[in-house]
């Protein structure tokens, strides 16, 4: 014990001394008190029973006094008194063993465990001389536990025992058990599953027993999870960076809600409720054809500018509903089409059908300032004009915002009727977050009509409550969130694929790639420090069967990449060919439960060789399994489901961000390259008009200076051949006419009466 107290001491000395640690004197300053307090607290009924050393000597005895603290002056350095009658009274926090300071932690402290080891062997050595002793262990580990956070900030997760208990779990048992030994235990695949409100997830092919499951779920209660969760729903201010709360939850809540949650003294539920209403009333106006263009011709043309979350998240919605029952017969008479990329190319493949007097621009931009969604936005304003004339009333009928409150002014200086045509969000939901919020709502229920996408956010909403509310076993986010964190920290896989078993999900991959990657693909913890454990994974995916003639080759013999296998029990749109015996849906579904089995069995050599093969090729027929993946069941793709799967990825990325101490909800490594991009358009529109058509020169960027020259010189070159298209940058980006597009000869395949009936 003695040994432990002199280490602190030391500690504490060593802080003092150092300037550059010392920035924080109170902390610094009560130490000691702080150390006593605790111990006072935790061994006062056992403290006479040790052999005092020479260091306990010089302590005066623990008495029931109240602790007092008296600054004083020893060798120009700050000192300590104890009990001191002149001194003042000083209240400490809650302290915790675990937030000590990492490099403390790490250089002054062995693991708790060991020190309590260490202890306990002290302990037993002097048991002969005082049998008080034998209770001095559970004292000490109780001592040990409140050990107060002497500086901030804490340490890493990484340090705690629940994460080295995993380490140690995976080294020394998960590593060396193959997941066919694992799939033989009906207790443990039994167990693996949970279910709510349709959604049926199993998890039994991924590598962990239920000892691991046990130790995620120790490492869970020690990150507070529960507590985060509720801190999030709640509208505290979790994205600390940017200062503002993270309420995409708040987007689905249902009306009986408001006055839940407030933000900065506002209602935010009210508020979401206040603009879907807008929204309803908009879109139903549209729709009805009350709402006409400029030359009084009815809209029946989308076309949604943005990029990013604005962009993939509506546009995977879109993809699911466009074969969805409803769907279908709703959206009949409209288009929707979706503008992203600044490539021009984008431009021309969006419009080069579209007649501007039917057609409806969405400009979706938190800030309405995003270059390249505002690009495209003059852009699009420059088409509708150069069909309909210079006037701005063009604008106020063909052109609608969604936006935050703040860019009000942008909004309007663009020529947008605020009053009518502007549809809010707000800084507490992030672009990745936000298709349950104006961005999805505007876009799509103009096409699909509102009460369709209404039922998407009652999906969303149904998995939003079993996230909150269910025991964190039964909880599918997060059981996938500690799977993710498993695999990644503690396995060292680095890749994750999505592959679901329904095409109309195309875009569900692109949509997870970037809520996920954008969320977590960080390196510094939610406390300042650089993180020394993988975080994030690098996602991909693609519909089955299409990823199986893909890149399965190199799931299944390559590296091991985890998988989530999503299969739905009805199909949107079911096929039986006269003298098949199963229907396309269940050929497609035979996949699905097949790909799981195979990557987590594998194929061995005994089993190659008893199907005749020949000796040289048995290797590179053998697989050898032990590969995991996920399991998801749906009942049938609608409107609904797509808001279940929303939501459960969701959460899935916020539980792996909250494990990992990480700050999920701001992405500021997007925006060094946008700032590197402004300096060179600089540069190149300096060449661009330069008379002397002097070379360009970056200064310390030669390798960027070499090839923009040779970017700006072929293009002056391709002009003056005649060899390319004109790149001036004056150029004219429209076409004079739609109409000049021969349209296609009409096709004879004749619907259901035709060759394809």
């Amino acid at each position: 014990m003695s040994r432990l107290l002199q280490r602190i001491e030391y500690s504490s000395g060593q802080r003092r001394r150092c300037g550059r640690r010392c920035r924080r004197p109170n902390n610094n300053i009560m130490m000691k008190e702080l150390l006593w307090f605790s111990l006072s607290a935790s061994l006062s009924a056992s403290v006479q029973s040790f052999h005092l050393s020479p260091f306990q000597q010089a302590v005066p005895p623990l008495s029931t006094h109240p602790l007092h603290s008296k600054a004083s002056s020893r060798k120009g350095r700050r000192g300590f008194g104890l009990g001191h009658p002149t001194s003042k009274k000083v209240s400490y926090p809650p302290i915790h063993l675990d937030e000590v300071d990492d490099d403390i932690d790490s250089q002054i402290f062995p693991l708790q465990d060991d020190l309590e080891q260490q202890l306990s062997t002290h302990t037993t050595a002097n048991h002969n001389n005082n049998n008080n002793n034998i209770n001095a262990g559970a004292r000490v580990s109780e001592f040990l536990s409140n050990i107060p956070r002497v500086l901030s900030p804490p340490p890493l997760v990484s340090s705690t025992q629940e994460w080295r208990k995993l380490q140690r779990h995976a080294a020394q048992t998960i590593k060396s058990t193959h997941l066919r030994e694992l799939l033989q235990d009906p207790v443990r695949c039994d167990a693996m599953f949970a279910e709510h409100d349709g959604v049926y997830f199993d998890y039994s092919r991924q590598q962990v027993t239920l000892e691991t499951m046990d130790l995620l779920f120790d490492l869970a209660e020690k990150q507070e999870l529960t507590k985060r969760i509720q801190a999030m729903v709640n509208g505290e201010k979790i994205n600390f960076t940017e200062d503002r709360a993270v309420l995409h939850t708040a987007l689905r809540a249902s009306k009986d809600k408001i006055g839940t949650v407030f933000v900065d003294d506002e209602d935010a539920i009210k508020e979401v409720h206040d603009v879907l209403d807008q929204i309803k009333q908009f879109t139903e106006a549209f729709r009805s054809g009350h709402i006409t263009g400029y030359t009084g011709k009815r809209m029946r043309n989308i076309v949604s500018v943005g990029i990013g979350g604005s962009y993939l998240g509506p546009e995977f919605l879109h993809e699911v509903l466009k074969t969805e029952e409803e769907g279908i017969s709703s959206s009949l008479g409209y288009s929707l089409r979706f503008l992203a990329n600044v490539d021009p190319v984008d431009v021309e493949r969006t419009c080069a059908d579209l007649d501007p007097e039917e057609t409806l621009i969405i400009i979706v931009s938190k800030t309405f300032t995003t270059a390249e969604t505002m690009l495209n936005a003059r852009t699009m304003r420059q088409w509708l004009w150069d069909f309909m004339g210079d006037d701005i009333d063009v604008v106020k009928k063909h052109v609608v915002a969604c936006s935050s409150v703040s860019a009000t002014e942008n909004v309007k200086a663009f020529g947008i009727d605020t009053d009518k045509y502007f549809f809010r969000f707000w800084d507490w939901v992030g672009g990745r977050y936000s298709v349950c919020g104006a961005a999805g709502a505007v876009p799509i229920s103009l096409l699909y009509g509102f009460d369709l996408f209404e039922k998407f956010l009652e999906g969303a909403r149904s998995m939003d409550e079993h996230f909150i509310n269910a025991p964190m076993r039964q909880n599918i986010p997060i059981l996938m969130g500690l799977l993710g964190v498993w695999n990644s920290s503690f396995m060292g896989y680095n890749s994750r694929a999505l592959i679901p078993y329904a095409q109309a999900l195309l875009r569900l991959p692109a949509h997870i790639q970037q809520l996920d990657m954008e969320s977590n693909g960080k390196r510094i913890s939610r406390h300042g420090i650089e993180i020394d454990y993988p975080v994030g994974e690098v996602d991909f995916g693609e519909p089955g069967t299409n990823s199986q003639h893909s890149f399965f080759q190199l799931i299944h013999q390559g590296q091991t990449i985890p998988v989530d296998f999503l299969g739905f029990v009805q199909s949107q749109h079911d096929i039986l060919i006269d003298g098949e015996k199963l229907s396309s849906h269940d050929e497609l579904m035979s996949n699905f439960f097949a790909q799981p089995d195979a990557l987590a069995n594998g194929k061995t050599a005994d089993e190659v060789r008893a199907e005749g093969c020949a000796e040289d090729l048995i290797l590179h027929k053998v697989f050898d399994g032990n590969r995991p993946s996920s399991s998801l069941l749906f009942p049938q793709l609608s409107a609904y489901v797509t808001g279940q799967i929303l939501s459960l990825y969701e959460h899935r990325t916020a539980v792996q961000g909250f494990i990992w101490d990480l700050n999920s909800f701001d992405q500021w490594g997007v925006e060094l390259g946008k700032k590197l991009a402004i300096d060179v358009k600089d540069h190149l529109t300096k060449a661009r008009y330069d008379p002397k058509q002097q070379p360009v020169d970056i200064p310390d960027a030669p390798a960027t200076s070499r090839i923009l020259n040779y970017y700006v010189q072929n293009g002056r070159e391709a002009t003056e051949n005649g060899i390319g298209v004109s790149v001036n940058p004056l150029t004219s980006v429209t076409r004079k006419t739609y109409r000049e597009h021969i349209p296609p000869p009409i096709h004879d395949l004749g619907g259901n009466v035709g060759k394809l009936s």
